[in-house]
């Protein structure tokens, strides 16, 4: 049985143009056609060119163009100037400089390619497939987990309610008990006195017919029921139960009638109700990590609010604000309407700027590139430093003119919803001093302030009570505890610079002392924030740099 077999061989195209070569350039390694021969040629005039036909072309290196000597190819690279230069470089500008040989150099990087796509393709590659699928593992264990967290949510539910239903048929239960009993004393009473109405206006008729007669024996036998009718069935005290409630919205809802009581409560926790991210489920480094170090051109450095993930707003000691990213670029500026500079910067949750200008007594807020005045402190009060909270409120710490008091004020829109100055016994909560306060508001709802004046962190909740103060203690640094910037992170962890120490205390939020970032070369942190990944970014006073930090795994 014959068989055909067609062989196909794949057409090799010009490389100006799609037609099927026929020659080439063994000078510029070109497969080309005919029509396009001229066309090289006269393009690159000034070279040379070796056209053979295309099966006796010679595969050899393409020195690249000198781009100062025409038809000139750089067969050389200039050690002294970091730059491929031809034989004519060499006799004129490049004399006397030291060469490398340019094949020598291709030779040696196309080994190192080599070795690199070698450990790409059959080390790294392998690697990464095998991390995706531990990952598309984990991936599959989660969505499995969930669902059979969901599973039980709905079991639990599904009892809740029942409970609830219990209570509320218990009380229901007892509510008919009570009237039960209420109404069956009130119809015995009522019976008792509906009964004698007809028995006393029969003795009426009976006591008029004995009047009427002069029977002796009726009127000597007649037996008095006067005393009996006075004395009228003792009234029942009806007391009715109240329905006693309380309810905080989302919380806590109680009921009670008479000795009967029930009550449900939710324990709210902040990382479950107010955000869960990722780094719920992080935990500290033994050791932080500095992951770079961008130049501000700032000297000195005084603030850092980070907008998102790799950029973040600073400023110094001018009227400049400047908005850079994690590779040192200056994306934008804005100069403030400050006399001086600005004494707080904070970012809002839809990532506009808000500073504050203590010469005019004025919080602003850039929006659209145009500035205009959010709040105004009052006459003798200058703001600080600010937090912009995620319910949209804005914290601003503020100090008199002549610095003997400090507080920390909240203010909705221009409205003033909370000041923070004094404890419950009406002593001062923040001493007063030069240095303004640093506040930021935890998940929690904690107002976490760094005083520098007596050197603590003074913490209070959303009400304005005391909930502890830290005063570096348990840190066992060196030198006395100096706190500067502080910040909250996902975690409600509260990280405070400190000055004198040239490092970060990390805390929890109820004050408990974590560790200290001191291995991150530190030098005066002055600006601190944290960025939508959980990376600290730490300003340095005196170089004007920032860090970025990792100490969160």
């Amino acid at each position: 049985m014959a068989t055909s077999t067609t062989w196909t061989q794949e057409v090799i195209t010009c490389d100006l143009c799609v037609k099927p070569t026929q020659q080439f350039c063994n000078n510029c390694q070109l497969s080309l056609c005919v029509d396009c021969i001229s066309k090289h040629v006269v393009k690159l005039k000034y070279q040379q060119h070796d056209i053979v036909y295309f099966k006796d072309r010679k595969i050899q290196l393409v020195f690249p163009e000198c781009e100062f000597h025409s038809s000139q190819r750089c067969e050389a690279h200039c050690q002294q100037c970091d730059v491929p230069v031809c034989l004519k470089c060499i006799l004129d500008s490049h004399n006397g400089h030291r060469y490398k040989d340019m094949s020598d150099i291709f030779n040696s990087k196309k080994k190192k390619l080599e070795k690199e796509t070698k450990e790409i393709e059959s080390i790294i590659i392998s690697q990464y497939k095998e991390k995706n699928e531990e990952t598309e593992s984990k991936i599959s264990i989660i969505m499995a987990e969930f669902d059979e967290l969901n599973k039980e949510k709905e079991k639990y539910r599904k009892f809740w309610h029942q409970e609830v239903d219990t209570i509320f048929n218990n009380l229901g239960s007892l509510m008919k008990s009570i009237k039960e009993n209420l109404l069956a004393a009130l119809t015995s009473h009522h019976s008792k006195i509906k009964y004698q109405i007809p028995n006393m206006t029969q003795t009426v008729q009976q006591n008029k017919e004995i009047l009427k007669s002069n029977n002796v024996s009726a009127v000597t036998n007649y037996k008095s029921k006067l005393q009996e009718y006075r004395n009228m069935p003792t009234d029942i005290n009806v007391k009715l139960p109240l329905l006693k409630t309380n309810t905080v919205q989302g919380r806590e809802l109680s009921l009670e009638l008479g000795e009967y009581k029930a009550c449900l409560t939710q324990t709210t926790l902040s990382s479950l109700t107010e955000e869960v991210t990722y780094l719920s489920l992080q935990k500290l480094f033994e050791q932080a990590k500095s992951i770079t170090t961008i130049p501000t051109g700032l000297n000195p450095l005084f603030h850092v609010a980070c907008v998102g993930v790799d950029e973040a707003w600073v400023c110094g000691k001018d009227k400049t604000l400047r908005y850079v990213d994690i590779h040192g670029y200056v994306r934008d500026i804005v100069t403030t309407i400050c006399q001086y500079w600005p004494n707080g910067i904070t970012v809002t949750r839809k990532g506009e700027l808000v500073y504050s200008d203590h010469h005019n007594r004025t919080v602003n807020i850039v929006r659209h590139g145009r500035t205009e005045a959010l709040i105004t402190t009052p006459q003798g009060w200058r703001p600080g430093q600010l937090c912009c909270t995620k319910s949209g409120d804005i914290l601003v710490s503020m100090y008199t003119s002549d610095y003997s008091q400090n507080k920390v004020v909240r203010y909705q829109g221009h409205t003033v919803k909370q000041e923070i100055d004094s404890d419950k016994d009406g002593e001062p909560i923040y001493k007063g001093g030069e240095y303004s306060l640093c506040v930021v508001e935890n998940n929690n709802g904690d107002i976490v302030a760094s005083d520098l004046n007596s050197d603590t962190v003074v913490v209070v909740d959303k009400s304005g009570i005391v909930q502890f103060r830290y005063d570096g203690t348990p840190a066992r640094r060196k030198k006395s505890f100096n706190p500067a910037h502080i910040v909250t992170d996902s975690m409600s962890q509260i990280i405070v610079a400190d000055l004198n120490n040239d490092c970060l205390h990390i805390l929890d939020q109820n004050g408990q002392f974590l560790r200290c970032v001191d291995n991150c070369g530190l030098d005066n942190p002055q600006g601190l924030s944290v960025d939508s990944e959980g990376r600290l970014w730490v300003g340095s006073h005196d170089s004007g740099e920032v860090k970025v930090i990792q100490y969160m795994e």
